[in-house]
């Protein structure tokens, strides 16, 4: 047997699932704002700057003066790879600053700002929980709904 669920506690929940859904929307928001900044990070010895967008992604690439002219191929190949792995770290820390170190739902922060996550799934992660809770409060407020939608479907 199942137990009823009050109105008062619905609504509390609904309530609930709203406030988390306004708080992850507002971060979204301010994340679509992130996104359309620049940033641009100088290597350690000043010899180049690089440009990344908010999503971290490579924009531009800068040579400074004429000492890179002068630099050891390995050296200046250290110097391009160290400063594109600081200009990604600076992002992403942008990116967790807003969206805080553990998101709803588990989301892949990473995975949405590299466009390698399908934004449906991002959806479905934050919705998912929500609806989850209501499966039973449904089941409890309509049970004769879900019986005559089984009768319709067996036969």
């Amino acid at each position: 047997m199942t137990e009823w669920m009050s109105k008062a506690d619905a609504d509390r929940m609904v309530e609930e699932a709203m406030g988390a859904l306004d708080k992850e929307r507002a971060k979204l928001d301010e994340l679509g704002k992130v996104w359309q900044e620049q940033l641009t990070v100088r290597a350690k010895d000043q010899s180049l700057t690089m440009t990344f967008d908010g999503r971290g992604e490579l924009l531009d690439l800068t040579f400074l003066g004429t000492k890179f002219r002068t630099m050891a191929p390995a050296q200046l190949a250290h110097t391009i790879l160290d400063t594109i792995k600081r200009g990604k770290e600076e992002t992403m820390a942008r990116i967790n600053e807003v969206m805080g170190e553990n998101p709803a739902g588990g989301l892949d922060i990473e995975g949405i700002a590299s466009g390698r996550v399908n934004p449906m799934d991002v959806i479905n992660d934050l919705m998912g929980p929500m609806l989850d809770g209501f499966d039973g409060a449904i089941d409890q407020i309509l049970p004769s709904a879900k019986k005559s939608g089984e009768r319709k479907a067996d036969g």
